[in-house]
């Protein structure tokens, strides 16, 4: 529940601090005094976005900070979840800059907004007075009734089960239609696939044919140079081999008489040797070079039919064009066994299917079971806010398809004076009725949640009286098992509370600014006669407001 909330630069809050009690906490001030500005600070700690637009001193941080005992709400898997310290006493702070940059904490540990509303939803929740638009809204009608049916671990089990076969029709949905582009495009891939591999490339072949072409083109200027000079090393009388030869036998002779001749021997007889494997070499060329103008021929018709197929499919090379058949292959292989990959994607969507429709049923049944008895208690809470001709029925039906929360299409039916016609809660209620239907649902929903906190806001918009009345008592009786924060206009329901805080303006030397304070007995009554009378608060109106307050003659 919330302990404490403390307010500093925010709208017309300066600086502001309250400690709530553990039951029913009243807050009463004029119209435009701030009381709706309490709500939307204590909206920016569960989550809500805000701008710059919150800032009383635009130089300056607005800081709201809420105290929050966390202990026997069953939190502590959500802190580990989320790497966050679990600690009792938990504090949750918002930090809006000047730039407009806003910061979350828990526990001094920053947070992504998502999952501070996701904590914040286990915490609080607000029922403020544009909140009577929720009977229109379909979700809200099953979270209702889904808290009544207390099926938490089945919805659960169906939601595992509803998005696991989500996530085999969406991986089926993607294969039918990749199969049905690849078969629309089938009879061109095999073409093209045919025209790839009637070429029986192989890797760098291109390459290869490039190069025994220009062999071919030359091959006449070629062999003539490497017949020169294979002449020019081999000629028995002019040849280089020749020379060294005689050079060698000249230098041998003088070993005898000349110091240093057998080191340049060996030299001349190394640079023979070398020579004669340079020419065995040139020899070796001329023999493979072949002037073959049919061979020529054939090279030339071979890249001219690979380069003719590179330019038709884009291909930079003939690698990359023997890269797109084997990639073609591939595809087409995929499309001859897509039927059976096809076929078991089918089988286990309608396994997966058949496993949440099961669980649809279950959770069904679940508030089937509940309806009859949620309705019966909405009956009882409605009589006592004087309708008790009223007829409240929830309605479920099948929604023809499986959703996020099961199959069901749930409806509030009502008729305010008890005849046969039930029409939609929505279209028919009056701003009043419409106030005590919801505070009849959210009595209901708060003690079967168990909420540590509630807050309203103005629900008792649209009653007065008697009602009045009845409806501080309900709202008073949920303070006895929770924390219930009640802002009101009426003083039947002010009345009610334990804890009574008054929102006020004051002014200041930088404008109007809004503070709150915690009135004692007697501020008490003059703040209930006051709302009893008006700004003249009369002898008759203090006199009702003890009566109200249950202080009888005291003083």
């Amino acid at each position: 529940m919330l302990e404490r909330l403390s307010i500093e630069n925010y709208a017309l809050i300066q600086q502001l601090e309250l400690e709530l009690s553990p039951s029913l906490n009243i807050i009463t001030g004029e119209t435009g005094a701030g009381k709706s500005i309490l709500l939307g600070a204590l909206g920016l700690i569960m989550g809500n976005r805000a701008d710059t637009a919150v800032l009383k001193d635009s130089g300056r941080n607005c800081v709201i900070e809420g105290l929050f005992d966390m202990g026997g709400y069953g939190l502590e898997t959500f802190f580990d979840e989320n790497e966050l310290d679990y600690e009792r006493h938990t504090v949750i702070r918002r930090i809006v800059t000047p730039a407009g940059k806003s910061r979350a904490y828990v526990n001094d540990l920053p947070v992504q907004l998502a999952t501070l509303r996701e904590l914040a939803a286990h915490l609080i929740d607000i029922h403020s007075q544009n909140q009577g638009v929720l009977v229109a809204d379909g979700e809200f009608r099953i979270r209702v009734l889904d808290s009544l049916a207390d099926n938490r671990g089945l919805r659960a089990e169906y939601g595992r089960a509803y998005r696991a076969l989500r996530e085999r029709e969406q991986e089926l949905a993607r294969l039918r239609e990749e199969v049905g582009r690849n078969r629309r495009d089938e009879e061109y891939m095999r073409f093209q696939w045919q025209q790839i591999a009637a070429l029986g490339l192989h890797e760098g072949e291109l390459q290869e044919l490039e190069a025994e072409q220009r062999e071919l083109s030359n091959a006449e200027g070629i062999l003539a140079a490497l017949s020169e000079a294979c002449g020019l090393m081999e000629n028995d009388e002019t040849g280089v081999l020749a020379a060294l030869k005689t050079a060698e036998a000249a230098l041998q002779r003088l070993g005898g008489v000349l110091e240093g001749t057998s080191d340049l021997v060996a030299r001349i007889h190394s640079a023979y040797v070398e020579l004669k494997d340079v020419s065995g070499e040139v020899a070796s060329l001329a023999g493979r070079i072949e002037d073959n103008p049919a061979r020529l021929e054939a090279v030339d018709n071979r890249i001219g039919a690979v380069s003719d197929l590179m330019r038709r499919y884009g291909a930079a090379s003939s690698d990359e064009l023997l890269a797109l058949g084997n990639d073609l292959a591939t595809r087409l292989e995929a499309i001859t066994d897509s039927d059976a990959e096809i076929a078991e994607l089918e089988a286990e969507t309608g396994a997966l299917r058949v496993t949440a429709e099961g669980l649809a049923a279950a959770v069904t049944a679940s508030r089937t079971e509940a309806s009859a008895l949620f309705d019966e208690a909405v009956g009882r809470v409605l009589a006592r806010l004087g309708m008790p001709s009223a007829r409240f029925v929830t309605e479920i039906t099948p929604s023809g398809a499986l959703s996020p929360s099961g199959a069901d299409s749930v409806r509030f039916l009502f008729n305010a004076n008890g005849g046969e016609g039930l029409q939609s809660l929505e279209r028919i209620a009056s701003g009043g009725e419409t106030s005590r239907v919801m505070l009849a649902l959210k009595s209901i929903v708060a003690r079967s949640t168990k909420l540590p906190t509630i807050l309203f806001d103005e629900i008792d918009t649209g009653v007065s009286g008697k009602i009045a009345d009845a409806m501080g008592r309900i709202i008073a009786e949920l303070g006895d098992s929770m924390q219930v924060v009640n802002i009101t206009h009426l003083p039947q329901v002010a009345s009610k509370g334990e804890t009574h805080f008054l929102v006020y303006k004051e002014a200041s030397p930088s404008g109007n600014v809004t503070r709150i304070r915690l009135l004692d007995r007697e501020a008490r009554v003059g703040e209930i006669a006051k709302m009893l009378s008006g700004s003249e608060v009369t002898e008759a109106a203090v006199a009702q407001a003890r009566a109200l307050l249950g202080y009888g003659g005291e003083k």
